[in-house]
């Protein structure tokens, strides 16, 4: 590098930079910054880079629950997502079903609930929850699941978890429609 010399008006001999190195410097210093928008640039680029959540990427895991102790009353099961890739989003509610036999029920969303679009940067987490309301043991006003079936809003690949929380109640005026519901994903952790 070349250092130019010069005196200042006391006559002290000072070292100047190039003019160059300065105009470089301060823009490493804007870009590094964010630019002219004072966002974090890296940030909003991965927000609109972004894919939809992936299976691939998104690790998911049901339970514990709270469990309906008898017939009639209301229990939750939570799932939990964890995203180990790069930032994705979730746009829409869960996909989920009650697996009974050959039978397959999907589930509505909670009344009044509205979906949300989230981006999920790697390791944030979110959970929804199944709702559903207990049936008796007796065959007709029941449903006997025995797995419950999850996926990412816009995907097709599935996840089957084990159902061990008794049979789940048919809705009134219907012959197969569970008595139970999904939530919309909700942001978990710090």
């Amino acid at each position: 590098m070349i250092w130019g010399l010069f005196h200042d008006p006391r006559g002290i001999l000072m070292r100047t930079m190039p003019i160059t190195v300065t105009a470089v410097t301060a823009l490493l210093l804007l870009t590094a910054c964010g630019g002219e928008g004072g966002g974090d640039g890296a940030k909003d680029d991965a927000k609109q880079e972004s894919g939809a959540c992936s299976s691939a990427t998104v690790d998911m895991e049901a339970g514990p629950a709270s469990e309906a102790p008898a017939a009639g009353d209301t229990g939750e099961v939570p799932v939990n997502l964890v995203n180990q890739g790069a930032a994705c989003v979730l746009d829409g509610f869960p996909e989920a079903s009650l697996a009974a036999g050959d039978e397959l029920v999907a589930l509505a969303p909670v009344e009044g609930a509205t979906a949300q679009k989230l981006t999920l940067a790697e390791g944030e987490s979110v959970s929804f929850t199944i709702t559903y309301v207990r049936g008796p043991e007796s065959a007709g006003e029941s449903l006997d699941v025995k797995t419950l079936r999850v996926g990412l809003p816009g995907g097709s690949a599935t996840q089957d978890f084990p159902w061990s929380y008794g049979p789940v109640a048919v809705k009134e005026g219907t012959e197969d429609a569970a008595d139970a519901s999904v939530g919309a994903f909700q942001r978990t952790g710090d």
